[in-house]
């Protein structure tokens, strides 16, 4: 697919995508955002120190996971030294650390680490995705910015609509990104007032998936206790039984 380097050209690539392969593609090629786009590259020239040695993939990061899922995972962007090295979302940062040991715990993945794009991960009925596809400065991306990307998750969703059932959002940012996304690949207009987010937030409409909220899986959160094991544990199973996998 041809490069993306504008919001309308984001959009038309995203809503001729075919497949979620062709939809991958895309991502990968979208030079959009300028702040994002030196950013991801300059972290990608400049390496941490533990990684030195390792080639950055310093690209937009597409989706993962199951293309019939019936769970999907949406977070906030990639991490600048796990996904923006990587090329595969929350992996090789403490917050895929977290988050995969978790799918692992309840049977949607098949091993509980992610650190390398080719170690053989797979999940089973779960995809997992980011609002904004690139990692953004200080993890915190622009309205503009989201914005653009948008139509990359609005497609993506469209994609697996057949068997999605359940949305879990990690943290506010996810929870408000969705609202779009639902009317974009449902045609289903938000509720109004919207739903404030919260962690164990559920919300279910007429039509659509149901969404879960869970606080994000960042060392902020999980090194202060405020998200538990036991918490993720809890939204996982949820969304299985509102899922209906076993």
């Amino acid at each position: 697919m041809v490069e993306s380097r504008t919001p309308a050209e984001v959009a038309a690539h995203a809503g001729r995508a075919t497949d979620l392969i062709d939809l991958d593609a895309g991502v990968a090629g979208c030079f959009a955002c300028p702040r994002l786009v030196d950013w991801r590259e300059e972290v990608a020239r400049t390496r941490r120190a533990a990684f030195r040695d390792q080639e950055y993939w310093g690209r937009p990061v597409p989706g993962f996971g199951d293309p019939a899922a019936r769970i999907a995972i949406l977070g906030l962007a990639p991490a600048a030294h796990g996904g923006n090295r990587t090329g595969r979302i929350f992996t090789g940062d403490r917050s895929g650390d977290v988050l995969f040991a978790a799918l692992h715990r309840a049977g949607l993945a098949n091993q509980p680490t992610s650190v390398a794009a080719a170690d053989g991960l797979t999940l089973c009925a779960t995809r997992i995705f980011a609002a904004v596809r690139c990692a953004p400065p200080d993890n915190k991306p622009t309205p503009a910015e989201r914005d653009t990307c948008a139509p990359w998750l609005h497609r993506e969703v469209e994609l697996i609509r057949p068997t999605l059932r359940v949305v879990v959002a990690l943290g506010a940012f996810a929870w408000a990104a969705w609202w779009p996304a639902l009317r974009a690949g449902y045609a289903v207009p938000p509720p109004s007032p919207r739903p404030s987010f919260r962690h164990g937030a559920h919300w279910s409409g007429t039509a659509g998936p149901e969404l879960l909220g869970c606080y994000h899986v960042s060392q902020q959160n999980t090194f202060t206790g405020r998200l538990t094991p036991g918490m993720l544990d809890d939204v996982f199973a949820r969304a299985k039984l509102l899922a209906g996998v076993d």
